[in-house]
């Protein structure tokens, strides 16, 4: 691995180091301050809200300035929704908490991105490898999210407001690391040869496919694992066992980053997509049959590596569905696919525990899971077809 690919594996670490405390504390916190208690998640859904918004200006940004500026003002970003989220708490106001994780939805889309300036810092026939290893990162998220979360809780008078003020320090470390690496530049689209519309870009079956993938098992993930502290409080869990669970989730979501670019190079990516869809069935199957913590333990260590699988599928397939000079508006599309699926999902994860229940949750997830596992049926027929 070259030094700029292990700088980058590094700040994919502490950009999920930022993203699991969010997962862990903002339902909480959300709960504590919501006026209902179904807006509990609100804080999270702000979040990929925001990536959601921003997916597309952040592209743009990336061609503009090119990759190491654009990700330090995601970093820059980042610092400042955390200052405004801990001054919210310690005044006990809910919607400035909101306000505060919309905003670091511009870091959350921006620094999404990494996955992709991984494929520029190595020959093309190692891509995969670089995304595997770039997402194998989030095993630095894995360990010191849930450890940020749980030693925090206590660090400030108001419960969990300590978290922001270290993930304020966790910002400008991410800042002096990506100052260290040399990307190459971006291609700049000549005038009259942007590419293809964005709309015929969208129609390729490589493109629906690739989204369907990323969005729907990333949409099933963030519904499962935004309610999991709240489900696991209403079952009289303590959250040092949420802590626990989200912690080894993590793990399954980017220890197998270590090997899922060389099975898709053995297998092939469509299997592999299939494999992570038959993984999260078996998430849904554990969590049905019961809920203790061995219950949730199992079933989201299953759903962490259904998402890798999906996940680092997807964006793989979707490196054959543009050309240079369209990367970066592609990557936005894709992005705010999955965003606004993400959206949708934490709004709908805190109303449908507080009501329905952690049961009747997993009951709706096979309805996205189908459909996925339809859209790789597809493409496999397809390119059955023209072979």
């Amino acid at each position: 691995m070259n030094r700029n690919l292990a700088l980058l594996v590094l700040a994919q670490g502490l950009l999920l180091t930022n993203n699991i405390c969010f997962i862990g504390i903002n339902g909480l916190v959300g709960l504590a301050l919501a006026p209902r208690p179904w807006m509990a998640t609100l804080p999270i859904c702000a979040y990929v809200a925001g990536g959601a918004l921003m997916a597309r200006w952040v592209g743009r940004h990336q061609l503009r300035f090119g990759r190491r500026r654009a990700f330090q003002i995601g970093l820059l970003v980042a610092l400042l929704s955390c200052a405004l989220a801990l001054g919210s708490v310690l005044q006990g106001w809910f919607w400035g908490v909101v306000a505060a994780t919309l905003i670091a939805g511009y870091y959350n889309a921006n620094a999404a991105l990494y996955r992709f300036a991984a494929t520029e810092l190595v020959a093309p026939e190692r891509r995969e490898l670089a995304i595997s290893w770039v997402l194998a990162g989030g095993c630095l998220g894995a360990i010191l999210g849930p450890l940020l979360a749980r030693e925090s809780r206590s660090l400030l008078a108001a419960p969990f407001a300590g978290a922001y003020l270290l993930l304020m320090g966790v910002a400008v470390l991410g800042l002096l690391l990506i100052s260290r690496i040399d990307f190459p530049a971006l291609a700049q689209p000549q005038p009259g040869a942007g590419g293809r519309p964005s709309a015929e870009l969208v129609r390729q079956p490589l493109f629906l496919v690739a989204l369907a993938a990323s969005a729907l098992g990333y949409g099933v993930m963030n519904l499962l694992m935004a309610a999991t502290p709240i489900a696991m409080g209403q079952c009289g869990l303590p959250f040092a066992d949420a802590s626990q669970v989200l912690q080894w989730h993590v793990l399954g979501m980017f220890v197998p980053s270590f090997f899922t670019g060389g099975l898709i190079r053995r297998l092939g990516v469509l299997p592999v997509m299939a494999l992570g869809v038959l993984l999260n069935l078996g998430c849904i199957a554990f969590a049905l049959s019961g809920q203790d913590l061995e219950h949730f333990l199992g079933a989201l260590l299953l759903l962490g590596v259904g998402w890798n699988f999906l996940y680092i599928g997807g964006t793989t397939l979707f490196t054959q569905a543009y050309r240079p000079e369209e990367k970066t508006r592609a990557q936005g599309l894709l992005d705010t696919g999955v965003y606004a699926t993400m959206t949708l999902t934490s709004f709908s994860s805190g109303a449908l525990v507080t009501t329905g229940g952690w049961q009747w949750m997993n009951w709706a997830s096979l309805v996205p899971l189908l459909l996925c596992a339809a859209a790789l049926a597809f493409l496999a027929l397809q390119r059955r077809r023209s072979s």
